[in-house]
């Protein structure tokens, strides 16, 4: 009968244990999810010890901190300064998550609230510092790719110091001042007439050389070509011609010596 008393108490106490505590002691952990586990009598924090997927038993007297550790995006809008003073507006998209396995050192450091305390400061920290040393011209067109690559990379690196993986940065738009953005974009435009006419020029000069060239061949082959025919040179080749006229079936009259220089004189022929 004791024994009997005894199972029906310890299973009371069971019960009201469930009952009170139930809800601090079972938890899903899901897919996406991460957890780690604080021990409030003794003030450790598993740190290297977390707690992966699926239903999760811890003692009442301790405390479970779940993270969401898959891509989470966050976007900004923000007010920065180029090198000389000027105002720019940007907006920036940023990727990341947690790094799965050191999400206890990311809660012992920077807790659950660790977007607005480490990722959007830090995203803000080095765009703001890298736009400080560019113009406004080069951070809107001339240089904007170097300046979103060096955020990018700046970004990622002092995030993954601090147990966050970036996945992408994005520079969605800049915006500046009217007259700003209306200077440049002139600017820009005479730069481009002026690179199209120096390119016209340039041919132009090109095109020039080569018929100086072309014309100093043709200089130089006359003056070769009338050194080279003497007058013996130029009666044996009319010989030659004369001969080969004379072979031709059409009707002709030659007249040997008759002509300018004593050279033969063709008449007739069809």
């Amino acid at each position: 009968m004791k024994q009997r008393q005894t199972l029906i108490v310890t299973a009371s106490i069971i019960v009201v244990i469930m009952l009170l505590f139930g809800s601090r002691m079972f938890y899903v952990i899901n897919p996406g999810e991460r957890a780690v586990i604080f021990h409030s009598i003794s003030g450790v924090l598993e740190k290297d010890n977390i707690v992966g997927t699926g239903l999760k038993i811890v003692a009442p007297w301790n405390s479970l901190h779940r993270y969401d550790v898959k891509e989470q995006k966050n976007e900004e809008t923000m007010d920065v300064l180029d090198k000389n003073g000027l105002s720019i507006q940007m907006d920036i998209t940023v990727r990341f998550n947690p790094q799965y396995e050191r999400v206890g050192y990311l809660h012992e450091i920077f807790g659950a609230n660790y977007i607005n305390r480490l990722v959007i400061p830090e995203v803000r920290s080095t765009v703001r510092q890298v736009t400080g040393r560019y113009s406004a011209e080069e951070i809107y067109s001339t240089k904007r790719n170097e300046v979103e690559q060096s955020v990018i990379v700046e970004t990622a690196k002092i995030l993954s110091k601090n147990n966050i993986d970036m996945q992408a940065l994005l520079i969605r738009s800049i915006i500046l001042p009217a007259e700003i953005k209306k200077a440049i974009e002139s600017k820009l435009t005479y730069e481009q007439e002026s690179l199209a006419m120096k390119f016209i020029n340039e041919k132009e000069v090109q095109e020039a050389e080569r018929k100086e060239i072309e014309a100093n061949g043709i200089a130089t082959y006359n003056r070769i070509l009338n050194a080279s025919l003497t007058d013996k040179i130029l009666k044996q080749k009319g010989i030659d011609a004369t001969l080969k006229l004379a072979e031709s079936p059409n009707a002709k009259v030659v007249v040997i010596g008759s002509g300018k220089d004593g050279m033969p004189l063709i008449l007739g022929g069809n």
